[in-house]
């Protein structure tokens, strides 16, 4: 079904950007996967059914990013998707936070996604392509503990809408997808052991979605007719209340 064609995944070393990679790799695509953790990446290669392109990749760094997309290109000599998946989440009280993690959840989830659209944006046009952002529940519901990683959240929201009305008409399509709870590495990014026991005890109370579950939404969002926008999916786990 996507044979041929180009995606990047940013946040691929685990959990859903991984997923996505293998996912789409599995439907002929050609993948270029990125991440700080780059080692990592090696064991998706070789996992992979098709070619996959391993890219050492920060998107808090412009230079990094401009290298990733220009990598990509060169490899495969277009790029036709971009999955924006990296992302830190570091949950806790904001009376006494340490805001060197505020800066930190900013720039990862909220500037790494917007650096990573400007520097692809031009490849997307020409192959009226999609842009796919990775956003969550928190972007939709702001909740006590998780103001900062929510606001990040709601930022990628607003973005998007706004670049969903500059380039639809040009036949670039945005796609937000906003997963509920997950069972990744995510909640293992939070320095707070309370916020992390808090966590874990979300994930022993319900039926936790798994990265596959959000990589097969995010490949039926790409895969519909080129007239058919999906511009927003909502994928909680059925235990999970709100």
């Amino acid at each position: 079904m996507f044979n041929g064609r180009v995606v990047l995944v940013t946040g691929a070393s685990s959990g859903i950007g991984e997923a996505t990679a293998l996912a789409f790799s599995a439907e002929g695509a050609r993948v270029a996967a990125g991440a700080r953790r780059a080692d990592r990446l090696e064991s998706l290669a070789r996992k992979a059914p098709g070619e996959v392109l391993t890219l050492d990749l920060d998107v808090t760094d412009q230079e990094s990013v401009r290298a990733a997309v220009a990598a990509t290109v060169e490899r495969f000599g277009a790029l036709d998707v971009l999955v924006n998946n990296a992302g830190v989440m570091l949950n806790g009280p904001i009376a006494g936070a340490d805001t060197a993690e505020w800066t930190r959840m900013v720039e990862t989830n909220l500037l790494g996604s917007m650096y990573m659209v400007h520097a692809a944006l031009p490849h997307l046009l020409k192959a009226k392509g999609t842009v796919v952002q990775i956003s969550s529940t928190s972007g939709r519901v702001a909740s006590a503990y998780s103001g900062v990683y929510g606001a990040t959240k709601f930022g990628i929201t607003a973005f998007s809408e706004a670049l969903r009305q500059e380039v639809t008409a040009q036949g670039v399509r945005v796609v937000v997808v906003e997963p509920g709870f997950v069972a990744t590495e995510l909640i293992s990014h939070n320095t707070d052991p309370a916020m992390r026991a808090l966590a874990r005890d979300m994930a022993a109370a319900m039926r936790t979605l798994q990265p596959e579950d959000i990589a097969n939404a995010v490949v039926y969002a790409v895969t519909q007719p080129e007239h058919v926008a999906v511009n927003e999916i909502l994928v909680r786990p059925t235990d999970q209340t709100r």
